[in-house]
């Protein structure tokens, strides 16, 4: 595994879920910043106006929120420039098995994969393997 450093944005609006994923993203050492959104629209913001430093962002926003679901928070970030895009890589999660949102996500070209929640230790290793 490479320990090229990345950057790191979680968005879930349960509180739980976000402690666990940064405690697991900043155990693997890999984390040069991990941010934690408990609103899509939050999350959207931040990455209109954030400094990239030349790393790259792996975000995982879960798909059922309030106010913005992961859905919209795609849809929106898919509007953004090609520059702004590039830098991330998105991670669609769900504590549902739904096949309706599986073959959705695979619509969006910004999204990976799709991950079942929570995150756990596997899961993060398995996608700082797929860098």
């Amino acid at each position: 595994m490479s320990d090229i450093k990345l950057n790191f944005i979680v968005i879930d609006d349960s509180k739980l879920d976000c402690f666990i994923a940064e405690k697991i993203i900043k155990n693997t050492g890999r984390s040069e910043n991990c941010n934690v959104f408990q609103q899509a629209t939050d999350a959207l913001e931040y990455i209109k106006t954030a400094q990239v430093n030349g790393l790259k962002t792996i975000v995982f926003v879960d798909i059922q929120m309030p106010v913005m679901n992961g859905f919209e928070f795609v849809e929106s970030f898919e509007k953004l420039s090609d520059g702004q895009k590039e830098s991330y890589c998105i991670y669609m999660l769900s504590s549902s098995i739904n096949e309706n949102d599986i073959a959705k996500v695979k619509g969006y070209s910004s999204v990976k994969h799709f991950l079942n929640k929570p995150l756990t230790n596997d899961t993060i290793k398995a996608v700082l393997e797929d860098y």
